[in-house]
């Protein structure tokens, strides 16, 4: 089993910065892939972006360029850093470990991130 429980969201300008984190325990050997998400007040959770055990990473069309997914070396921190940030990026938002192979996930309880002026 893996535990996941995410930290550093909080209220920003438009424009602003934030670096989200999301400390990783348990049996991580089982994890191939690590996402975050979010969700919006009304809306249906959405993808934002993916790192892999090799480190391939990929994005979703509205965060490119503005957001970057890291982790450190031992691979228990995941991190999102949100540049430029614009009042649509408002939502919770959350990590994810999981294996692609068995199908295994496991979601943290969320952050909060607010974008306005």
């Amino acid at each position: 089993q893996v535990q996941l429980e995410e930290s550093g969201g909080g209220l920003v300008q438009p424009g602003g910065s934030l670096r989200l984190s999301c400390a990783v325990s348990g049996d991580i050997s089982i994890i191939n892939v690590m996402d975050w998400h979010r969700q919006a007040p009304g809306k249906e959770r959405e993808f934002i972006a993916s790192i892999s055990s090799s480190g391939f990473t990929r994005y979703a069309d509205s965060v490119k360029g503005r957001f970057s997914i890291s982790r450190d070396n031992a691979k228990t921190t995941l991190y999102l850093q949100m540049n430029n940030l614009k009042p649509e990026d408002t939502a919770v938002y959350f990590c994810r470990a999981r294996n692609t192979w068995s199908l295994y996930n496991s979601w943290g309880q969320g952050t909060q991130v607010s974008v306005s002026s």
